[in-house]
């Protein structure tokens, strides 16, 4: 995938590893898990897990016999890093067209691949509220363009989303928006 993260950074094992942990910071994930995601050698990926805790951007977590990482949500470059990587997929585009223009937007979150930093090329977006669903549609062929990844959507009442809160709760789900 091509991405501004790609122009800054060299390392495509390190980007991958960037999108997978700071797109969903509370996630932790060990280095086999990584390692076999990515489809790359554990040695290449540890070395590049190593890089990235010695500058303080990922922390560690020993679990046994295995390591688990995630991303530091402490670090000062936390917040940088964290807006870039949703730029990289193309998320903050989707937000804010959906946030400008689709009505009464109580919730916005992805499910599954794209929660845990995997660019499959489909997002899965569940919106809640009341949304104007041509507007949606019309929004949604853009913003696929734009951002060269088929979107699908989910749109869901406050009390649907009420009654189906248990299967979502079971799903890697990354909220990109809530109402105050």
């Amino acid at each position: 995938m091509k991405s501004i993260l790609s122009s800054l950074i060299t390392s495509k094992t390190k980007i991958h590893i960037l999108m997978r942990l700071f797109l969903n910071p509370n996630e932790e994930i060990h280095l086999r898990g990584l390692s076999e995601e990515f489809g790359l050698s554990p040695s290449l990926v540890r070395e590049e897990l190593r890089q990235l805790s010695s500058a303080g951007l990922l922390l560690n977590r020993k679990s046994g016999r295995q390591i688990n990482f995630r991303a530091n949500a402490n670090h000062p470059l936390f917040p940088e890093l964290h807006s870039m990587v949703k730029k990289a997929f193309g998320m903050d585009r989707i937000l804010d067209s959906i946030v400008s223009r689709l009505g009464e937007l109580k919730l916005a979150f992805v499910l599954d691949d794209y929660a845990q930093g995997k660019d499959t090329g489909i997002v899965d977006l569940v919106l809640v509220g009341n949304i104007d669903q041509d507007n949606l549609t019309d929004l949604v062929r853009k913003t696929e363009r734009y951002i060269s990844r088929k979107i699908r959507t989910l749109v869901l009442t406050e009390d649907e989303f009420q009654n189906m809160k248990s299967i979502f709760e079971k799903r890697p789900k990354l909220t990109l928006w809530k109402a105050d």
